[in-house]
């Protein structure tokens, strides 16, 4: 008899599931049991190949730019002509610099498209045959910025602000239906979109001494928090912002 964590016979979706977080999330799910089809523009390391073939677990990639949504259309239908899928993943963002008042409109638009626009694309996108079987798990990366202003990063705050009220908002229309949404908020880790701040020694230090845990985190950190609510263990979770943080917030 299958577990409260079991996740044997589903398949998932993971965006930038090949990479940093999304590699994390990937494992993770692979080791609970599910099957994963990866979206990403980059193909996935021959590694994480190599370790869903070891679990007997089958792996897919399909090539996708999130700045596209005729592509992502195209390339949901395609995965959804093959595949059953149970969960869906919108781990894949993008984050630009820049002081508030200077930042360019152009590359405000381009952050909101991919974290925003993208995500609520493929909520519906993949959501739809959810609803229609009256089951499903849909799990969105939030981020701290959902929470707190950032500094220099507007759009992205902004962009993370709005993931974590539409998860509420399909939370209210889909919860009913069978379909459970949340949305997982890393706080600081130690991946390549966070390089800039990792690199700063001062700005590291501010941020490192206020996380109660102790260290940033790192992708295994996210990935079985993603598989609790992906799991039947989080059947009765729904429209949740939950914060893998160290502690941050409660600082």
């Amino acid at each position: 008899m299958s577990g409260p964590f079991d996740l044997t016979g589903r398949t998932a979706v993971v965006t930038g599931g090949g990479r940093g977080i999304g590699r994390g999330i990937t494992e993770a799910l692979l080791g609970a049991g599910a099957d994963v089809v990866i979206l990403s523009r980059s193909d996935v390391p021959a590694d994480l190949r190599d370790h869903a073939e070891g679990l007997g677990r089958t792996l897919s990639w399909y090539a996708l730019d999130l700045f596209d949504p005729d592509g992502i259309d195209a390339v949901a239908a395609e995965v959804l002509a093959v595949h059953r899928i149970d969960i869906l993943v919108n781990n894949a963002g993008t984050q630009e610099r820049a002081p508030a008042a200077d930042f360019p409109l152009e590359v405000w638009d381009r952050v909101l498209d991919v974290n925003l626009r993208a995500v609520f694309q493929l909520c519906q996108l993949f959501g739809r045959p959810m609803l229609e079987r009256g089951d499903g798990k849909i799990v969105n990366l939030a981020s701290l910025l959902s929470f707190q202003g950032g500094i220099t990063i507007p759009a992205y705050a902004a962009s993370k602000g709005a993931v974590a009220q539409l998860t509420k908002a399909l939370c209210n229309e889909w919860s009913g239906r069978g379909v459970n949404v949340n949305a997982v908020a890393p706080g600081y880790f130690a991946t390549d979109m966070n390089t800039a701040l990792m690199n700063d020694r001062v700005r590291l230090e501010q941020l490192s001494v206020r996380i109660p845990a102790g260290r940033w985190g790192t992708p295994d950190d996210i990935g079985d928090v993603v598989v609790f609510l992906a799991a039947p263990a989080a059947i009765y979770v729904h429209g949740q912002v939950l914060a893998v943080d160290g502690g941050w917030l409660a600082r």
